[in-house]
């Protein structure tokens, strides 16, 4: 079975359009990779959290900002697909080189 990308946003924020993009961008890029991208409304402010199946990839809160979509696509390929190359948004490697 394919992995599962989830991302948790808050609605209250206005973050649906972010959690939206993000969507669209990791399933044009791992297409043939994932299973689904789902988008889960957060009861909690602020939240803006990314998992792989139960992995948490990115969540604003710990980060402290955003995440850059060049280095959430690679941290989601570290998870997916390690041995994939990103092209010229993998400028700099796997994300634990960067």
């Amino acid at each position: 079975m394919k992995p599962s990308v989830e991302i948790e946003y808050c609605p209250g924020c206005r973050w649906l359009l972010r959690a939206g993009w993000t969507a669209q961008e990791l399933l044009t890029t791992f297409e043939s990779e994932l299973g689904a991208v789902t988008l889960r409304p957060s009861d909690i402010g602020g939240t803006f959290r990314v998992t792989v199946d139960a992995t948490v990839v990115w969540n604003r809160k710990d980060e402290g900002r955003f995440p850059e979509m060049k280095e959430l696509k690679q941290r989601i390929r570290d998870e997916i697909a390690p041995e994939r190359d990103l092209g010229h948004s993998d400028v700099g490697g796997k994300s634990s080189d960067v």
